[in-house]
C-alpha cells in the first residue's frame, strides 16, 4: 500500500508514551492506522527518568493496563525494581513504581507495536496539517509528502518549536541530540488556536563507576515485589538493582548560586512556567532557601549499564557549575558526566479548546495527547495517548466517543482537570485531586475498566474472564466469612496476641475480621478459615480484595454514593449552543468562563473554577430543574 494513495482512519504524530499507546489502541479497535515519528530507533523513549508510576501516576498505569493499553506489560517486562509506595496509609493511597531498564523499555514497546496488526510506521517529521475547511484531512511532511487521514493524532512531546537551554546556550532541539518540530503550531494558530509555552527539565546523566556508593544509603526494591499488569503474561521481579539516596548540602547550594546570573532561569531567558511539583535544583535553593539539605536519588538506567540518572538534581545551570556543585555531594566526589541537564521549552495548546473525547473544538477529526496538553509524565501522557486513540477509532466508526467519569478513573480525573479548569504550569496527577480516590485504587483498576475495555474491543475475553473470576471469588470468600462461626476457643488467643478485646461467645469471622488492628494473615491459624483458603486456591490478589471490603466497605459505600448524587448532575446537559448572555442572573465571571470552556453538562459547569454554587443553582433552574 502507497502512502501517496492511502487515505489511513488515524494518522498518530509523534512516537512518544502518547503516541505510542495512542497507535496501539486506535490499531487494536479495528483502525488502519499510521505511526509518523522523526526516528523509529526512539519509540517511547524515557526522555527524563528512567520509572514508571509512583503516587496516582501508579493508579494511571494500572488503568492503561485494565483498559488493554501496554505501558504495564512493558514495564513489568523491563523493570529492575519495584516498590509499593504509601504502603503504611490505607490502600487508597498506594501507589506501584517500577524502575525501568531505559533501553529494554524503548526496545520491548517498539517490539509489541510491531506486533499490532493495522499498524503502519513512517519515519518523517511532520511540519504541516492538511485542513478542509474545520475539517482534518491529513499531514505534511519534511521530505514534501501529503499523507491522507480520517482523522489526525498530534502527540508531538516537547518538539513543538522546542529550544533547549544550558546556561548561556540556546539551540532548538525537542530532546538532546534530536532535533525540534516546526510548522505544526504555525498551522494551528492561523486556524484560530491558542498556544503558549511551558518548560521542564531534566538532570545530569552519570558514570556510576565514579560514584561512592558507601557515602549513600541504600533503597532496595520490596522484598515481595508485586507487578503492573494483571495479565499472566509478565511476572514479578526475581531480582532486582537498588537505588541510593544522598543529600545536597549548604556547599552545593552557595556552588549553584555562582551560577545564577548565567541561569536562563534567572536572567529572563526562559519565560515560560515550570513543573511546581519536579523543581530544578535552582529552583529549590531559591524558593525553599531555609533548607539545608534537599534529597538526591541515584537511579541506575538499567541492568547492564553504567550510565546513572541523578533524580532531584534537574538543572539548566552552565556545565562548570554543574560540574562544581555536583561534586559537593557525598559520593559525588569524583564523577565523570556522560551528559549535563538542561531545560526545554516547547509550545502546548491550552486543553480547554478540547472535549471530553480530546478532540480539538475548532478543528472536527483533530485529537491532541500528552504533553500538547499541558500536562508532564509518561504516565498522564500514555493515558491521553489511549484515550485519544480510542476516539479517534470510535469517530472513524461513526460511533459515541468514549469518555471516563471522574468517579470511574484517574483518567477521567486528568482529562476533566484539563478541559474544564485548563492549566497553566505543567499539570501531573495527585492522589489528591481524585475527590473518589477510595473509589479509584490501584487494586481494582481491572474491576472498574476491564469491561468497559471489553465492549470497545481494546480488551482481550481473557483479560473479562479473569475480571470475572476474581469478582466471583472475592465474593464467594466474603461469604464465607459471613457464614464461618468461631468459638472463642479459637480467636481469643489470636485476639490476645494484639492486646483487642476477647470475645465472650461465639461470633461470624466476617465481624472479627473488620476490626483495623487485625489482618487477614493473623487469622489464618484457624483452621477451616485455612481450609478454605488453600482447597479454594484463593491468592493474594483476592485476599487483599476480601481484607479492603472488610476494613473499608463503610467509607467504599459513602463515596459511591456521593458519586452516583453528582452523576445525576452529569445527565443534565447543556446544549452546545447554549447562550450564557442571556441568563443575567450568572456572574460576570462564570458567564466568560462557561463561554470559553462551553461545558456539556452542569456537573462540569460545577467545575470550573469561578463558577460558584449559586451560579450552577441558576443554571439547573434555567434547565428546568
Amino acid at each position: 500500500m502507497s502512502l501517496f494513495t492511502t487515505t489511513y482512519d488515524v494518522i498518530v504524530v509523534g512516537g512518544g508514551h502518547a503516541g505510542s499507546e495512542a497507535a496501539a489502541a486506535s490499531a487494536n479497535m479495528g483502525a488502519h492506522t499510521l505511526l509518523i515519528t522523526m526516528n523509529l530507533q526512539n519509540i517511547a523513549q524515557m526522555s527524563c527518568n528512567p520509572a514508571m508510576g509512583g503516587i496516582a501516576k501508579g493508579q494511571i498505569v494500572r488503568e492503561i493496563d485494565a483498559l488493554g493499553g501496554y505501558s504495564g506489560i512493558v514495564t513489568d517486562k523491563t523493570a529492575i525494581q519495584f516498590k509499593m509506595l504509601n504502603k503504611s496509609k490505607g490502600p487508597a493511597m498506594w501507589s506501584p513504581r517500577a524502575q525501568s531498564d531505559r533501553m529494554q523499555f524503548a526496545e520491548c514497546w517498539r517490539n509489541m507495536l510491531e506486533q499490532t496488526e493495522n499498524l503502519d510506521f513512517y519515519q518523517d517529521s511532520v511540519n504541516g496539517l492538511i485542513f478542509d475547511g474545520n475539517k482534518i484531512i491529513g499531514v505534511k511532511t519534511n521530505l514534501g509528502l501529503e499523507i491522507k487521514a480520517k482523522t489526525v493524532i498530534v502527540t508531538a512531546g516537547t518538539f513543538l518549536n522546542g529550544l533547549i537551554h544550558i546556561g548561556e546556550k540556546t539551540f532548538g532541539g525537542g530532546r538532546a541530540g534530536e532535533g525540534a518540530s516546526t510548522g505544526i503550531t504555525e498551522d494551528l494558530v492561523e486556524k484560530g488556536f491558542e498556544s503558549g509555552r511551558m518548560k521542564t527539565g531534566t538532570p545530569p546523566r552519570v558514570d556510576g563507576r565514579s560514584l561512592d556508593y558507601s557515602q549513600m544509603t541504600e533503597q532496595p526494591g520490596d522484598e515481595n515485589p508485586e507487578k503492573f499488569s494483571y495479565l499472566p503474561i509478565t511476572s514479578v521481579l526475581k531480582e532486582q538493582r537498588s537505588c541510593y539516596l544522598t543529600y545536597t548540602n549548604q556547599t552545593t547550594h552557595d556552588l549553584l548560586r555562582e551560577g545564577f546570573d548565567r541561569s536562563p532561569m534567572f536572567n529572563g531567558r526562559i519565560k515560560s512556567t515550570g513543573p511546581r511539583y519536579c523543581p530544578s535544583v535552582e529552583d529549590k535553593i531559591n524558593r525553599f532557601a531555609d533548607k539545608e539539605r534537599h534529597q538526591v536519588f541515584v537511579e541506575p538506567e538499567g541492568w547492564n549499564t553504567v550510565e546513572i540518572y541523578v533524580n532531584g538534581f534537574s538543572t539548566s545551570l552552565p556545565e562548570d557549575i554543574q560540574d562544581k556543585a555536583i561534586r559537593s555531594i557525598p559520593g559525588f566526589e569524583n564523577v565523570k558526566f556522560f551528559r549535563y541537564g538542561y531545560a526545554i521549552e516547547y509550545d502546548y495548546f491550552p486543553p480547554t479548546q478540547l472535549t471530553h473525547s480530546l478532540e480539538t473544538k475548532l478543528i472536527e477529526n483533530l485529537f491532541f495527547a500528552g504533553q500538547i496538553n499541558g500536562t508532564t509524565g509518561y504516565e498522564e501522557a500514555a493515558a491521553q495517548g489511549l484515550m485519544a486513540g480510542v476516539n479517534a477509532a470510535l469517530k472513524t466508526q461513526n460511533k459515541e466517543p468514549f469518555i471516563l467519569k471522574r468517579s470511574e478513573a484517574y483518567i477521567g480525573v486528568l482529562i476533566d482537570d484539563l478541559i474544564t479548569k485548563g492549566t497553566e504550569e505543567p499539570y501531573r496527577m495527585f492522589t489528591s485531586r481524585a475527590e473518589y480516590r477510595t473509589l479509584l485504587r490501584q487494586d481494582n483498576a481491572d474491576l472498574r475498566l476491564t469491561p468497559k475495555a471489553y465492549k470497545l474491543g481494546l480488551a482481550s475475553q481473557e483479560r473479562l474472564d479473569r475480571v470475572e473470576e476474581k469478582k466471583q471469588r472475592t465474593e464467594d470468600t466474603i461469604n464465607f466469612l459471613k457464614s464461618l462461626s468461631v468459638k472463642k476457643e479459637e480467636i481469643n488467643p489470636i485476639l490476645k496476641s494484639k492486646n483487642l478485646a476477647s470475645i465472650n461467645q461465639s461470633m461470624k469471622l466476617y465481624k472479627i475480621a473488620a476490626r483495623p488492628q487485625l489482618s487477614f494473615n493473623d487469622l489464618l491459624s484457624i483452621e477451616k478459615l485455612n481450609n478454605y483458603i488453600q482447597e479454594n486456591s484463593i491468592n493474594k490478589e483476592i485476599i487483599e480484595q476480601v481484607e479492603i471490603h472488610l476494613k473499608y466497605s463503610g467509607y467504599i459505600e459513602k463515596e459511591k454514593s456521593n458519586a452516583d448524587k453528582l452523576n445525576r448532575l452529569e445527565n443534565v446537559p447543556i446544549p452546545s449552543n447554549f447562550d450564557y448572555t442571556k441568563v443575567k442572573s450568572l456572574s460576570y465571571e462564570a458567564r466568560e468562563k462557561l463561554l470559553k470552556i462551553k461545558p456539556t453538562s452542569i456537573s462540569q459547569a460545577s467545575r470550573i473554577s469561578g463558577v460558584s454554587p449559586s451560579d450552577v443553582s441558576v443554571l439547573l433552574v434555567y434547565m428546568g430543574r
